[in-house]
């Protein structure tokens, strides 16, 4: 009912902000794979809060527990369970919150759909829900790696109106890492902290653009019509919290360009592969993948819960206030980043699994 995700390639998350830990069954993962723990862990440690000065303050370290499908460290093709416990929780800091809904947050909807909720920290509707996508994507880019040596990478394009200009061609992950906003141009990424910093002073929030490249992506993923890769891209990364937005390749700013700008020309080349003289496309014609570099970007809006006052109503629908207690980023943007490029391995690696199932027998 909503908490699962892919065909082959099959991941379901569990857990709750406030509860005991959160976590996800991973289904579908090939067997025979060596896997690196450690790199699952680097993942999440790069989504954890408290990471730096411009998230949330909350403690935890967000250590992975490996309950099945491996045995030394190798992937037996059954399903693998991971978990992380949670530790530092705080649910009194949300009592106000059980009796108002915080505009634009969750609470109202989720009310009104079950009746019932767990309104600490978001329940369900709290990023840290993200943990166990995170952690099965760490294990799709080992897929991915191994059977194509594809990488994908991701970095803050903007945040608010302050915006970087980035080479996708010379992008790496330890320029992203450099900075603690995961701006890979250091000069626009210390005005991308004084904003957030200076927005998180006056109990404000503000949102942002991220964009995620996908190098050597394989060809021919993606199915006619209902499952094009493109559309299942757009599925997964707006089910992540905050998002408002998604557009690939040329997106919104093709619409201004006429059809003999746009058209991506094919240009011969030695091995056979697909190869274009332009990229407008994203790496994605027909739904299906060319081979070419799949560049994306992902809008997410500015952190609901915040600090200022605002009007609201209560369970009841009488009016109130509401200034949101507890300990959240004003700014959403910096650790979601390793989310986006988990979603994006999670599709390309059930695609990948798909493939191969309908097309590769001979």
């Amino acid at each position: 009912m909503g908490s699962s995700f892919g065909h082959l390639f099959r991941i379901s998350t569990f857990g709750e902000s406030h509860g005991g830990g959160v976590g996800v069954i991973v289904d579908g993962c090939p067997p025979r794979l060596s896997l690196d723990l450690e790199a699952i862990q680097a993942e999440l440690d790069r989504r954890k809060p408290g990471q730096s000065r411009i998230t949330t303050p909350r403690k935890e370290d967000d250590r992975i527990e490996v309950l099945s499908g491996l045995l030394d460290g190798v992937t037996l093709g059954t399903p693998i369970a991971m978990v992380v416990r949670n530790k530092d929780q705080r649910p009194q800091d949300y009592r106000e919150m059980e009796v108002a809904f915080r505009p634009s947050h969750a609470d109202a909807t989720y009310q009104a759909k079950y009746g019932i909720q767990a309104r600490s920290g978001g329940g369900r509707a709290s990023a840290r829900e993200t943990i166990g996508r995170v952690a099965a994507g760490a294990i799709a880019k080992q897929v991915l790696a191994r059977a194509a040596g594809t990488e994908v990478i991701a970095w803050v394009r903007r945040i608010h109106d302050i915006e970087a200009v980035v080479d996708p061609a010379t992008v790496t992950l330890e320029a992203v890492e450099r900075t603690i906003v995961r701006c890979p141009d250091p000069a626009v990424a210390a005005r991308m902290i004084e904003r957030i910093e200076a927005i998180g002073r006056e109990g404000d929030s503000c949102g942002g653009v991220i964009e995620c490249l996908v190098r050597r992506p394989p060809v021919a993923l993606g199915m006619p019509v209902f499952d094009k890769l493109e559309a299942d891209l757009a599925k997964a990364l707006m089910s992540l919290p905050a998002t408002k937005g998604f557009e690939i390749g040329s997106g919104f700013g093709g619409t201004l360009l006429r059809g003999s700008e746009h058209n991506d020309a094919f240009l011969p080349s030695e091995d056979g592969r697909l190869r274009t003289a332009t990229n407008n496309s994203g790496g994605i014609q027909g739904g299906i993948s060319n081979g070419e570099e799949i560049r994306l970007r992902v809008a997410f809006k500015p952190t609901a819960t915040i600090r200022k006052e605002q009007q609201t109503i209560d369970a009841s629908g009488a009016a109130t206030t509401l200034a949101a207690k507890g300990r959240h980023d004003p700014c959403v943007l910096p650790r979601a980043v390793p989310m986006v490029e988990a979603m994006v391995a999670l599709v390309l690696a059930d695609h990948l699994l798909r493939q191969q199932g309908q097309c590769s027998l001979w």
